[in-house]
């Protein structure tokens, strides 16, 4: 089982064991929403997930998708699209081993902030 929580330890979730998607998001709402040049998500099929203790708030980020997070130490947790409605990106950096999902793709490269190829090693 993979597990995961928020930063003040309200919110814990399980997800469970398989092979998943893991991709950095670089569009300008994960940007803005989660305060980061770009963000890395799981993608799990809905069934998979589940609350251990607490429940995320949720915020409609858009037409298209529904943001979740802790509404007492407002880490970011997940995000569901209308698009894919079968499936939860949870933030790898909730995961409390992120290290074991390393991204194999990424998304909406055209948003790219242009001063990261410069950074990353």
């Amino acid at each position: 089982m993979i597990e995961g929580g928020c930063l003040c330890g309200k919110i814990r979730y399980a997800i469970d064991d398989g092979q998943y998607l893991v991709a950095n998001c670089h569009c300008s709402m994960c940007r803005k929403t989660n305060a980061a040049p770009f963000v890395t998500w799981i993608v799990v099929p809905s069934a998979s997930f589940r609350y251990l203790r607490g429940e995320a708030k949720t915020h409609e980020s858009s037409a298209e998708g529904t943001r979740y997070f802790c509404a007492a130490c407002g880490t970011p947790l997940a995000f569901r699209t209308r698009r894919r409605p079968d499936d939860i990106d949870v933030t790898t950096g909730s995961l409390d081993h992120p290290n074991d999902f390393v991204p194999t793709v990424a998304v909406h490269e055209e948003s790219k902030l242009t001063w990261l190829a410069q950074t990353e090693a």
